[in-house]
């Protein structure tokens, strides 16, 4: 579903079919008849996007626990994943399984804590899990705006900036101010942020015990870059 949504916004395909969909049609990265059919993946898919200027090669794993060497081999040959979550159920049995695979490897990885808008949605509270259950150093990037069913955008706490997406299928990103009941909350989740941020980047950290109001944008990206290819850190998103 998420990889249906890369090469959606990447322009690479022109409409988005679901995983196992009334249509029939299925996600374009399930290309076996009985994936279509089970709403799963079996094997895993590569394909490429561009996005501004790099070239991001993606590989859909399974996520069911039987196939679980498709994920083994893929992760061989990573830079980088995305550890997709569910922001209702959270930690599942499988993100377990496939964490450890990527801590044998090494592989760097951000987490996405997906579905915001169903109910029962939690951010906060899969970010923990990721800290408790997974015993990462979670630092989250970004804040909701609303769950569930109010779920309206999110605000990117690195450029202090909120993202709405418009249109059918959320194509129309508009940018805006931080709405203001939220900026105080922003700021706090900013700050902590930084802070969670500076105490694993020494460079960061030096810069945060002098000033930590001068620290600038481009001073943050470089250290989340820095920190999260070390291992030393998982930066959270969310979505739908």
């Amino acid at each position: 579903t998420l990889s249906e949504r890369i090469l959606f916004y990447t322009g690479k395909i022109h409409e988005i079919h679901e995983v196992r969909g009334k249509d029939g049609v299925g996600a374009i990265m399930d290309s076996m008849d009985l994936e279509r059919e089970k709403g799963i993946t079996i094997q895993s898919a590569a394909t490429y996007a561009l996005w501004g200027d790099y070239n991001i090669n993606l590989i859909d794993t399974p996520g069911h626990v039987d196939f679980t060497i498709e994920v083994e081999r893929a992760l061989r040959v990573l830079d980088g994943a995305i550890l997709v979550l569910c922001s209702v159920s959270g930690v599942q049995s499988q993100s377990i399984t496939v964490d450890r695979q990527m801590k044998r490897y090494k592989v760097p990885r951000i987490a996405f804590i997906n579905k915001m808008d169903r109910a029962g949605a939690n951010y906060d509270r899969v970010a923990l899990q990721l800290k408790e259950k997974l015993g990462h150093h979670a630092v989250r990037l970004q804040y909701p705006i609303g769950a569930e069913d109010r779920f309206q955008g999110l605000i990117d706490l690195l450029s202090m900036k909120a993202y709405y997406f418009d249109g059918e299928n959320g194509e129309n990103i508009r940018e805006e101010a931080i709405p203001a009941d939220m900026k105080d909350e922003a700021e706090l989740r900013r700050a902590e942020m930084i802070e969670g941020i500076a105490n694993v980047d020494d460079t960061l950290g030096e810069a945060f015990l002098m000033d930590p109001d001068s620290i600038t944008e481009k001073q943050l990206r470089e250290a989340v870059r820095r920190a999260t290819i070390a291992l030393k850190t998982t930066p959270v998103m969310c979505g739908s």
